[in-house]
């Protein structure tokens, strides 16, 4: 759990944003994930910092399976893809800030649960596609991967650990993005394209 902590702190987002030029915790919305560097890097470095998050939690996970086998192995993997997470929104290697975990906890789902993620995958991208929210898009993602992981463990293809996993995802995601929510609810979030002004100052 500790090793996918820190393999989940790892700050991607600060790394490729500096070696752009530009330090996403004093720009945009002061997250290091994706959707922030998005909007102040631009694409190429979005897309590298979201394939990059996803792999930490691929690698906490797999990592976890490989270090550990005793009893309840699959609770183990599972905490260390939600330490993961944590380790992403609560970096010690940048004075526990980050992201918002979505892209790590999708890369935990991913080696945990497959099919969750295929069933979850175009439910998010029509959420955002739909009304230009990558906030609610993740939220959605979030809260819906307990129901989708438990649906699975019904019919015997996925785990109990997987909904564990699910939902410890779904409160942390949630909370993460509570500044997120109160925008939604006050009309001012920011849309899926909006650019930042980025002070160019280093």
């Amino acid at each position: 759990m500790a090793a996918g902590y820190l393999v989940g702190a790892i700050p991607f987002g600060v790394l490729v944003g500096l070696a752009a030029g530009v330090d996403p915790r004093r720009e945009g919305s002061g997250r290091t994930g994706a959707t922030n560097l998005l909007r102040t890097v631009g694409r190429a470095g979005a897309i590298a910092v979201l394939v990059l998050d996803v792999l930490k939690g691929v690698a906490a996970v797999l990592l976890a399976a490989w270090l550990y086998r005793g009893v309840g192995a699959s609770w183990i993997v599972a905490a260390s893809g939600v330490a993961a997470i944590v380790g992403h929104i609560q970096s010690v290697f940048i004075g526990f800030r980050g992201g918002r975990g979505v892209a790590t906890a999708a890369g935990g789902m991913l080696a945990i649960a497959p099919l969750a993620v295929a069933v979850l995958a175009p439910v998010v991208v029509v959420v955002i596609w739909r009304w230009r929210y990558v906030s609610l898009g993740s939220i959605t993602g979030a809260l819906l991967g307990p129901v989708a992981t438990g649906a699975l463990a019904a019919t015997g293809a996925g785990t109990i650990a997987a909904v564990g996993y699910a939902a410890a995802a779904a409160i942390l995601i949630t909370v993460a993005h509570a500044d997120n929510i109160e925008r939604l609810r006050n009309g001012t979030e920011r849309r899926l394209g909006t650019k930042e002004a980025v002070r160019g100052d280093g």
